[in-house]
């Protein structure tokens, strides 16, 4: 089970930190994923974490903005958000892969076993 929280309302330019707690003795086996999906849109790729930490991946929309990190002695994954902007806003989920692609690719939303209720991001002009 996961549960993000950390969304809120902010002004363009801010950071917020959103994140991700997971349940089960097992988190550190799961590759995690952060997606988005504003209204009338589809829902799209954010940024991927990989098992230990060590390789993190970013939609081009969110790189040099957007890291991604966690902590498996907490069970736990964040995604820092600075100079955000507008278009930004969406409700953010954190997602959970057991996959093993056999590469870093996990853009992909039906590689997610788990995903988290969302949280809601508004960033405003």
């Amino acid at each position: 089970q996961l549960q993000a929280c950390g969304g809120g309302l902010v002004q363009a330019g801010g950071s917020l930190r959103l994140s991700c707690a997971a349940s089960g003795r097992t988190f550190s086996s799961y590759y995690m994923g952060w997606f988005r999906q504003a209204p009338g849109k589809e829902r799209e790729f954010v940024a991927s974490i990989n098992w230990t930490g060590g390789r993190d991946d970013y939609a081009d929309s969110v790189k040099g903005r957007f890291t991604s990190s966690r902590d498996n002695a907490k069970n736990m994954v964040y995604l820092q958000m600075n100079s955000l902007k507008p278009e930004d806003t969406a409700v953010y989920y954190c997602a959970a892969s057991s996959r093993y692609t056999g590469s870093f690719s996990y853009g992909g939303e039906a590689l997610y076993d788990y995903w988290g209720q969302g949280t809601q991001v508004t960033i405003s002009s």
